[in-house]
């Protein structure tokens, strides 16, 4: 017995003893960054021109109802005449109904492009008369620009506008070639803008060294455990799918019911899928935020994270107790819409329910067809699928990444540079046929109140933020064009 006791004790020993040496190994993956170069802006004037940009109501057709095509019209019209000098020297072509691509000619042809990314249309402002300031008014006040579309997303298009215009002012040639894309609906798919400039490119044979778009902020109190302020940089994204579940049945009076009912059948089949979600794992961009973030925590928060091996499921379980981090773990399935008979006394002939699915990267949209079609094991529900499959998980180890994190570093030294998983669609999805470099990232400080403006009510984006967002831009741009 005293030999077995010992012999346990040697082995906790030795696994304490692994562990231990794994944490202390699990060193920082910040990149040393020397500081930006200085970069003057005129806060004031940017926040006016960015304030103006929001008064135009750019708002994209979509199910059934038609664009603000005047009010497309008009922002563009503005763009022309803010920044001359970008209309003056870059190439210029529409795309679609009113997406823009402009080509800033670097000095040697023979490198491969980089490609700066935004979207001009925003979304409705719901009960506009709630809002402290008018949603479409571009009010500059308090120290804040006030209007939907300040965070999402002309706030970066304008930075980035920005940032072009002092660059050519500046004199600056790039060696490599810039390109700029600014679609007019990404909110409702992207497919009349990003994805037509996508497949433009992809047709003159166009291989782009890196794509930044918009993303992740740097999240100020977002990451759990960890102190620093957190730029959070979407190296992938989930799916968007369209699940529908039909069941039929004869219909009839529903004084003489069937034992169940097409309706009750459905409801069946919902309930066997909540009650069979697909595995959690930690895996793809979500393993890559803890690997750059869990070495800046405290030691048994780093020990955890740097023995994944022993402590997944764990990790795992804490993770899934919360719907905003179970996503960025699995495959997710939430019933939206449900449908059946028109009258209370009438069976319906058939019952359909819709769900949203936002398939993780390596889970396609035939495999969750499969797996909801086993977990209903009911050949009277009719399944279908429609939508985007999730996103290839960008690499980490390119030109385009290091240098990405380098310009997050100068300009944001206070800042940890992470990937992580987008939960949400962007354009940037369209481009990975052109490249393995597809970046999301904006470069400004947000808090979980900020999150909660995007989509919501009084969005707005400081003008101190503003500014160093379109110096982010600059710097960006020095780095990635020498």
């Amino acid at each position: 017995m005293k030999r077995a006791l010992l012999a346990v004790l040697a082995l906790l020993l030795l696994l304490v003893g692994i562990l231990v040496v794994r944490t202390l190994h699990f060193g920082s993956r910040q990149a040393p960054a020397e500081p930006a170069e200085p970069y003057s802006v005129d806060a004031p004037a940017a926040a006016g021109r960015l304030a103006q940009a929001l008064r135009h109501r750019t708002i994209a057709a979509s199910d059934g109802t038609s664009g603000e095509d005047a009010a497309f019209q008009a922002l563009h019209a503005q763009l022309v005449a803010q920044f001359p000098l970008v209309h003056a020297q870059l190439g210029h072509e529409a795309v679609g109904a009113h997406s823009h691509l402009y080509t800033w000619e670097g000095s040697e042809p023979g490198l491969k492009p980089v490609l700066l990314m935004g979207h001009l249309d925003v979304v409705p402002a719901e009960a506009e008369a709630t809002w402290s300031h008018p949603p479409f008014g571009g009010e500059v006040a308090d120290g804040y620009v006030h209007g939907r579309g300040a965070l999402d997303d002309k706030g970066s298009v304008l930075a980035i506008l920005e940032a072009v215009e002092g660059l050519l002012a500046q004199g600056h040639r790039p060696r490599r070639t810039v390109l700029l894309a600014f679609g007019a609906d990404e909110e409702v798919g992207g497919r009349d803008g990003a994805a037509q400039v996508a497949r433009l490119l992809l047709e003159r044979g166009t291989r782009l060294e890196s794509v930044l778009d918009e993303g992740g902020p740097i999240g100020v109190g977002l990451v759990p455990g960890v102190a620093a302020p957190v730029a959070l940089v979407g190296v992938a994204e989930k799916g968007s799918a369209r699940l529908e579940l039909r069941v039929r049945s004869a219909g009839g009076h529903a004084s003489m019911p069937p034992p169940q009912t097409a309706a009750g059948i459905l409801a069946r089949a919902l309930v066997r899928i909540e009650e069979h979600p697909f595995e959690a794992g930690l895996r793809g961009a979500t393993r890559g935020l803890f690997e750059y973030v869990a070495p800046e925590m405290e030691f048994g928060m780093r020990l955890l994270f740097a023995n994944t091996w022993l402590f997944a499921p764990l990790i795992e379980r804490k993770m899934a107790a919360t719907p905003s981090t179970n996503a960025s773990i699995r495959t997710t399935t939430a019933a939206t819409m449900l449908e059946g008979s028109p009258k209370p006394n009438v069976l319906p002939s058939q019952a359909r329910a819709v769900l949203n699915v936002r398939p993780l990267p390596g889970d396609s949209l035939e495999a969750v067809r499969d797996r909801m079609r086993e977990a209903v094991d009911d050949a009277r529900v009719e399944l279908s699928i429609e939508g985007d499959e999730a996103s290839p998980v960008s690499r980490l180890d390119t030109e385009g990444w290091r240098q990405l994190q380098r310009s997050i570093r100068q300009v944001f030294p206070e800042a940890l540079v992470a990937p992580f998983l987008t939960v949400a669609a962007t354009d940037a999805r369209h481009f990975y046929p052109l490249s393995d470099s597809v970046y999301r990232f904006m470069p400004v400080r947000m808090t979980r109140d900020d999150l909660a403006r995007m989509h919501g009510r009084d969005e707005r984006l400081s003008v101190e933020g503003y500014a160093a967002a379109i110096r982010f831009y600059a710097q960006y741009l020095r780095n990635t064009t020498r």
